[in-house]
């Protein structure tokens, strides 16, 4: 038996054998994904890591691009792209294709990956948001809900970016070491509001959490 074409050299163990099942990324910058996303006239903000450096101005390493938009936009995203890329459905370790005959996200999903082809890499984690009435919705707590202005800012490129507070609570589930990274590069940044709602938050979540001694 010929042995497999080699993969690339990654060193995280994790991103390793996460590109062995699924494919490699090479993702869009914030720019990038403004210059595609240019010409569809919808509500989207950067999440994750890209809005932690965007707020922090410290760089960082990035596995993708978290690109958040309404739930109900995702089929007219997909079509917005479908002549340039493919979209899939994401989550619970499962992937399956987006279509004109099935454009909505399952159930099980709440991401929409894209890529322009089955050899070519996945370039942007589009996360689906539930909104109330056109207000953001809080999934870890459903109960919070905000005008997206409240929960958002612009860049001088007029990029719009979740708040590094809501960034930073989304991240203190896992608190991977680039997570603590992270809240080190922010905290110091933070206004005290901010950070009186971050601590709160990881407070009523996660109770034990090792980042409520840096938030006191």
């Amino acid at each position: 038996m010929p042995p497999p074409p080699a993969l690339p050299h990654v060193d995280d163990p994790e991103d390793a054998a996460f590109y062995r099942l699924y494919g490699p990324w090479q993702p869009w910058t914030p720019t990038q994904a403004a210059q595609a996303l240019g010409g569809w006239d919808h509500p989207w903000w950067i999440a994750g890591g890209w809005a932690i450096e965007a707020f922090s101005g410290v760089p960082r390493r990035h596995e993708d691009i978290d690109v958040a938009l309404w739930r109900k936009d995702i089929p007219g995203l997909r079509a917005y792209l479908s002549p340039t890329y493919h979209a899939w459905a994401a989550g619970s370790g499962m992937l399956a294709p987006l279509t004109d005959q099935k454009p909505q996200l399952p159930e099980w999903s709440e991401q929409m990956w894209i890529r322009a082809h089955a050899w070519a890499p996945w370039i942007a984690d589009f996360v689906a948001t539930e909104d109330a009435d056109g207000a953001w919705v809080f999934r870890r707590e459903p109960s919070f809900t905000a005008e997206l202005d409240a929960v958002t800012w612009i860049d001088a490129d007029g990029i719009r970016y979740l708040n590094p507070e809501i960034a930073l609570a989304w991240k203190a589930k896992l608190a991977r070491s680039k997570d603590d990274a992270d809240l080190a590069a922010t905290l110091p940044r933070l206004d005290p509001a901010a950070r009186d709602w971050l601590r709160d938050t990881v407070r009523r979540q996660h109770p034990e959490h090792h980042w409520l001694s840096q938030l006191t």
